[in-house]
Order: C-alpha cells, then structure tokens, then sequence
C-alpha cells in the first residue's frame, strides 16, 4: 500500500468513517472506494473528490520543499524561521508587472 493509500486510510479513520461512509459523502460506492483504499490507481478528478470528501487539498509540492512542509505538518519545525527571501528578481516571478502590480 502506497503512502498515498495509507493517508486515505488514516484520514477516514480519525473522522471516524466507515468506508460505506463515503458513499454518502462523496456518492462512491463502498466496493470501489475499498479498491480505492487497497492500492487502486485513482484518476486525478477521482482523487480530488475523495480528498474533498475527506476534507483534505489535493496538492503539489516541489521536491525541495517536501521534508520542510513534512517537519512542519508534525510540529518539527516552524516555516517562518526557513523562509526564503523574496525575490524581486524577474526568473522568479515572470508574471510580476503584468497588471500595473510593481509596486505592491
């Protein structure tokens, strides 16, 4: 069972769902959702639904940044003290200027 699988587990179980459950919260049947559940190779649009019924944000997140944002979610470490600086540099913002915003 993928890591992914496992946190859907985990997720339903600390809300304290059955996975019938979730046939009333996101319209999926049990025996999907269990194959789902059990290693199943879901579609992003499939994926988003159950994170939604789980009250959970499907995200992407750089590979840099994963052991950071992992530390934080379990209270290791506090985001604000490993911020980068912002950069007013071009490379990192292409989209910077476009709509008048250069001096916000």
């Amino acid at each position: 069972m993928s890591n992914l699988h496992q946190q859907l587990k985990r997720r339903r179980k600390a809300l304290g769902l059955r996975q019938q459950d979730m046939e009333m919260r996101i319209g999926m049947p049990r025996q999907q959702y269990q194959r789902l559940e059990s290693g199943g190779n879901p579609r992003l649009e499939t994926l988003e639904l159950v994170a939604k019924g789980l009250n959970l944000r499907v995200m992407l997140i750089p590979e840099d940044k994963v052991r950071t944002i992992e530390e934080f979610l379990t209270g290791q470490t506090d985001l604000t003290a490993t911020a980068e600086p912002i950069s007013d540099h071009v490379a990192d913002n292409p989209w910077q200027g476009l709509l008048g915003d250069e001096d916000d």
